[in-house]
């Protein structure tokens, strides 16, 4: 039987001292790890790019579904992965629900990962 693995928060940024700082305890690389799991996907880097270099910030489903190809069920499915990692926030607004990169939630995960990649 595969090993579950432990259930933890991670709508807040991943917050831990830098990978390279000191050997991390088993906590702290689960949550980067967990994190990492989320966006490694080619599909959720593309969405997390049309999230990022968004005029105004922000897009609904269906726009993004039309631009990676893929139903708006299957995107849905990757949004949420993305929210449930804390990378992603969504808002309903009418009939529309718009999601949002959380910019400081991947710049914590750029931070743990090397400490030098935001100087």
């Amino acid at each position: 039987m595969p090993k579950a693995l432990p259930v933890i928060d991670m709508s807040a940024p991943v917050c831990c001292a830098p990978v390279a700082a000191a050997p991390i305890d088993q906590a702290a690389a689960l949550e980067v790890a967990l994190r990492l799991k989320a966006i490694a996907d080619p599909v959720r880097v593309q969405l997390m790019s049309l999230l990022l270099t968004s005029p105004n910030g922000e897009e609904n489903g269906g726009d993004l579904a039309t631009r990676v190809g893929l139903s708006e069920s299957t995107v849905s499915h990757h949004l949420g992965q993305l929210r449930k990692a804390g990378l992603v926030e969504s808002e309903r607004r009418g009939m529309n629900i718009l999601h949002r990169a959380r910019r400081d939630a991947l710049a914590a995960l750029c931070l743990v990962l090397d400490p030098n990649c935001c100087t």
